[in-house]
């Protein structure tokens, strides 16, 4: 178990979660740009460190390695880094203690979108997400259902299927600033 952080809501990470294609990686460098801020993508910076891509990271070495990592990165993130915009990757935000960190000292935004939506981005997603190239489809629907339980654990929601990368980042934007204003 995490101890609680205590951070001001002005220095809050911002931290978008969702499944896999649900456009974390695009909105949030948006978000980044638009609030003067540093954007990390997990996914990426886990790859920096240990100098191989995460699919390669999951054939030579595992899941479980992965999610390791991936817990270790996220955990010391929330408890040292302030001000930046993070995309998670689809499954951190199964880890209690990721979650938990990331919902102490962060500002979680789930980008919500439907199965339908998701189906229209299957093709594009395959062939770099690891976990989708071992899966039917219909275990890959189970998942995104069973992850979406998890998702609602967070600060905000945002619906990603109507709208612009540039239009929710914008919302979002406008959100978090309105919110300073309030402090």
């Amino acid at each position: 178990m995490t101890k609680s952080i205590q951070v001001p809501l002005n220095q809050k990470n911002i931290i978008l979660i969702g499944f896999m294609g649900a456009g974390k990686t695009t909105i949030g460098q948006l978000l980044a740009e638009k609030l003067g801020r540093e954007f990390l993508d997990a996914d990426q910076e886990i790859e920096r460190r240990h100098g191989m891509p995460v699919t390669e990271i999951f054939k030579s070495m595992g899941e479980p390695v992965f999610r390791q990592m991936e817990k270790e990165y996220l955990v010391e993130l929330c408890r040292t880094s302030r001000e930046k915009v993070v995309s998670l990757g689809g499954g951190s935000f199964m880890q209690d203690e990721i979650r938990n960190a990331c919902l102490d000292s962060g500002i979680v935004y789930h980008l919500d979108l439907d199965w339908e939506s998701w189906l229209k981005r299957f093709e594009a997603l395959i062939d770099t997400r690891p976990i989708l190239q071992s899966k039917s489809l219909e275990e890959v629907r189970a998942l995104f259902d069973s992850r979406k339980l998890i998702y609602a654990d967070n600060h905000y929601t945002v619906a990603v299927d109507q709208l612009s990368p540039e239009e929710i980042a914008e919302n979002m934007a406008r959100q978090i600033r309105e919110g300073r204003e309030r402090e």
